[in-house]
């Protein structure tokens, strides 16, 4: 399995220490150390993920568990009326982000904030990156969010770029959240308390633009 390449400072820092401790016959702190590397690898691991097709598909930006699935809540969302799929990373799971559906990112907005536990429902005030994708006219937003632990953002796109449905994007250190904000027309696809795969579940079908709709960069 692949590891992101955000994760080889750590993985070196546990494991070169291990070394040195193993070479002056400390066994008991090289052990310590050697598996402060292997919980490092396991947590930037990488899994190539099978993105599903098909026509207005919302999948997953992370793997995780749902929060919310629904109406977004005003005082946190973006401007104007959105559905809404928040999904809590604990700290084992995979921490890739992927975008959730295809287009091309109009926004790329980093806002410093807190860094309070990410299900807790003042973390809508943490440190969070925001990235808005225009589909053909209709607009997906989605947020990474960091936690109590979680005190790095790594975004690796920005305005201009051409993202595939499912791609890669960057990712969170050490547990966080994904938003993702969705026009009202959505049909949504997950409820609270489900599991999702990043890449691969399916969080909702974006409705067709009838045609001569405006542009969603005019919202």
């Amino acid at each position: 399995m692949k590891i992101d390449r955000a994760g080889i400072p750590f993985i070196a820092g546990a494991l070169a220490p291990a070394a040195g401790l193993l070479a002056a016959r400390r066994r008991g702190w090289a052990t310590s150390f050697a598996l402060l590397g292997g919980f490092f690898a396991y947590f930037f691991r990488d899994p190539d993920r099978v993105v599903p097709n098909g026509p207005g598909l919302v999948v997953s930006p992370a793997d995780g568990r749902v929060m919310i699935a629904g109406p977004s809540d005003g005082r946190w969302a973006p401007e104007g009326q959105w559905k809404q799929v928040t999904i809590f990373l604990s700290p084992t799971d995979v921490h890739i982000n992927r975008s959730p559906a295809e287009g091309r990112v109009i926004r790329v907005d980093y806002r410093r904030g807190k860094f309070l536990p990410a299900f807790n429902e003042g973390s809508n005030d943490n440190e969070l990156n925001e990235i808005w994708v225009d589909r053909g006219g209709q607009v997906v937003v989605f947020r990474q969010v960091v936690g109590i632990l979680a005190r790095r953002i790594v975004c690796r796109v920005r305005e201009g770029d051409v993202l595939a449905r499912g791609q890669r994007i960057g990712l969170m250190k050490f547990g966080s959240r994904m938003d993702v904000f969705l026009p009202m027309g959505a049909r949504l696809a997950v409820k609270v308390g489900e599991r999702v795969v990043g890449g691969e579940t399916v969080l909702a079908t974006l409705e067709d633009l009838p045609a001569g709709a405006p542009d969603a960069r005019a919202r």
